[in-house]
């Protein structure tokens, strides 16, 4: 059995599939259902708890480049 991998093209290379941007496999596959969001400038209430400046859920996120689970 072949396990899934980044170099890995389901259909070949174009022309023999029907859109050579992505893939339906591998850590491309994402790409076909992305949908990237942005809340920048959102007020606080709106946004969804994970994404909160006060982080009531503790996640670890990057701030200046430094790990915190601390509130903004």
């Amino acid at each position: 059995m072949i396990d899934d991998c980044d170099s890995m093209v389901h259909g070949g290379p174009y022309p023999a599939t029907s859109d050579a941007r992505g893939t339906s496999v591998g850590t491309l596959a994402i790409d076909r259902f992305l949908r990237p969001v942005c809340f920048q400038n959102y007020p606080d209430s709106l946004l969804p708890e994970p994404l909160k400046n006060a982080n009531p859920l503790r996640i670890q996120r990057l701030v200046d480049g430094k790990p915190s689970r601390e509130a903004l």
